[in-house]
């Protein structure tokens, strides 16, 4: 369950089995501190969608000062369209994973249990021992959240 969380995000088996590797040495080092309030599956999840976008947020390769750097002799002009829609694409990608890791904890767990893994509000309830108008109330809070985060939205541009 672990790795296919994971796998969901990265779509690389052998970074998955690193990311997942990562995740139980974490745990087996503080086993004797972890105070799990939800089920041990929803734990888990949720550490490893945690554990994942951190892994995509330091891993990004882009970065848009390097594009006009003196010392590259590269500027925009000369990058090729394809190439600069790919970057333009892994930078939106970039700003929504650096939001989603900075709406609070149970708003961040709830929309990722949603819009990630696909779970219903029913099920999203359910795993984590909430109503499922708690469940919407979250997801509205996080969309408007994050779109304040990506697009500024509400004068709280990033």
């Amino acid at each position: 369950m672990v790795c296919n969380t994971i796998n969901h995000y990265l779509r690389d088996r052998s970074k998955t089995e690193d990311v997942a590797q990562e995740l139980f040495a974490e745990l087996w080092v503080k086993r004797n501190q972890l105070i799990i309030h939800t089920s041990v599956p929803a734990y888990l999840r949720r550490m490893a969608v945690t554990r994942t976008l951190n892994y995509i947020r330091d891993s990004r390769k882009y970065n848009w000062d390097d594009l006009e750097s003196p010392e590259t002799g590269v500027t925009q002009a000369t990058v090729e369209p394809d190439v600069l829609n790919n970057m333009e694409e892994a930078e939106l990608s970039r700003k929504i994973d650096l939001a989603i890791l900075q709406l609070p904890e149970k708003c961040r767990v709830v929309f990722l249990m949603s819009r990630m893994e696909e779970m219903s509000y029913a099920e999203i309830a359910s795993n984590l021992g909430i109503s499922a108008k708690t469940v919407e109330n979250q997801i509205g809070k996080a969309l408007k959240l994050l779109r304040q985060y990506v697009i500024g939205v509400g004068g709280n541009k990033q």
